[in-house]
């Protein structure tokens, strides 16, 4: 069922703004997710990057609001538009652009490129080239902490996934399959639709139902949905914290409807002929970096010369990612055997392949 916005402004009162220190971190980083994407696009028009690239510019609030307000060891997975979530989570700057650059330094070896930054380390499991494909995955990694904390280790629930999709995945059959799975199943996953309101070039009133309210859809699924303001960083931490601490005490899924919008079109080949000056002016006007810089502002929190100083420190730490990529070495021929079939069966048995799957590959019956 949909929150009401009584409950959810009730919830949300309930979240105290964090503390001048954790604001300077996500000022910091978004601006570093900012600047990361601006170089991206210098080196893709620049032919220092291949395949596809979609930038995150615009949306930043969302990775580092939502991110805010997990623990370290939640489960974190995406769609293509992903470095803001890689780092956002943690992954550094040098390793994601050496993956743009595909180099043996990248978070992937260099072989996934843009839309496959994936950071087991810090619990982000991709970056998915194919719409809507992470969200039956996202309810796996629910399932498999849940199932960890609970069967296994005998203990209450304690980690929560979040699944970010577009809000043009939500016309895909496999995440209405994994809604139905995940409230059968009452798994601690939320699945965050990044609602930029353009499928690819497609206005969400031309191809989704209930595009003036998501949060309709959540209905045919009896699950909890909330829409939040992801053009404001502070608002959607305190609304999707206050979220996230019910899930993880209270296991099942939910539903967020995640208002934002891009700046950029939705890959480098996209003009943006569908959308208006206007419109675009009416959103850069609430970008989401000026509207905490100017709360900052307000409260005293930072001054003018602490915000240039931290844009210029931004500026120069992305630079030497770009060089620090050109200068990383490219993956040898070998790299292309390698990471093919999985290593090892299971994360809890310590086992190696079964002997059946030895056998075979020996040429056995």
């Amino acid at each position: 069922m949909s929150s009401s916005p009584s409950t959810q402004e009730a919830a949300r009162a309930k979240t105290p703004i964090p503390g001048p220190e954790v604001l300077v971190k996500w000022l910091r980083d978004m601006m570093l997710i900012r600047e990361f994407e601006v170089r991206c696009m210098q080196a893709y028009q620049n032919k220092l990057a291949g395949g596809f690239l979609h930038v995150y510019n615009g949306q930043e609030a969302v990775a580092v609001g939502c991110i805010a307000a997990l623990q370290s060891d939640d489960p974190v997975i995406t769609a293509y538009r992903d470095h803001g979530h890689a780092l956002a989570r943690g992954m550094d700057p040098k390793i994601g652009m050496a993956e743009l650059f595909g180099r043996i330094g990248g978070c992937a070896k260099g072989k996934g490129g843009s839309m496959h930054f994936f950071d087991v380390t810090n619990h982000m499991y991709g970056g998915h080239g194919i719409v809507g494909a992470q969200t039956p995955v996202g309810a796996g990694l629910a399932f498999a902490t849940q199932y960890e904390d609970e069967v296994i280790n005998k203990r209450p629930n304690s980690r929560v996934t979040l699944c970010f999709l577009g809000d043009g995945a939500l016309n895909q059959g496999a995440f209405h399959e994994a809604c139905n799975l995940a409230k059968v199943l009452n798994i601690p996953v939320i699945y965050v639709v990044e609602n930029n309101q353009y499928a690819m070039g497609t206005a969400i009133d031309r191809c989704t139902s209930a595009a003036d309210q998501l949060t309709k859809k959540a209905l045919a699924y009896d699950m909890d949905a909330i829409e939040v303001d992801g053009m404001d960083v502070i608002k959607t931490y305190c609304d999707m914290k206050a979220l996230v601490d019910d899930v993880r005490a209270n296991p099942r899924p939910a539903f967020v409807d995640m208002k934002c919008y891009r700046y950029k079109g939705h890959s480098m080949s996209d003009p943006r002929k569908y959308r208006t000056h206007e419109e675009e002016q009416s959103y850069e006007s609430q970008d989401p970096i000026d509207t905490l810089s100017k709360f900052m502002l307000k409260t005293g929190v930072l001054e003018e010369p602490a915000i240039k100083a931290m844009s210029k420190e931004v500026r120069t730490e992305i630079r030497a990612a770009v060089k620090w990529a050109e200068e990383s070495p490219e993956p040898d021929i070998s790299e292309l055997y390698h990471d093919v079939y999985v290593e090892q069966w299971g994360p809890y048995t310590g086992t190696s392949f079964p002997q059946f799957m030895q056998d075979e590959s020996k040429g056995g019956s």
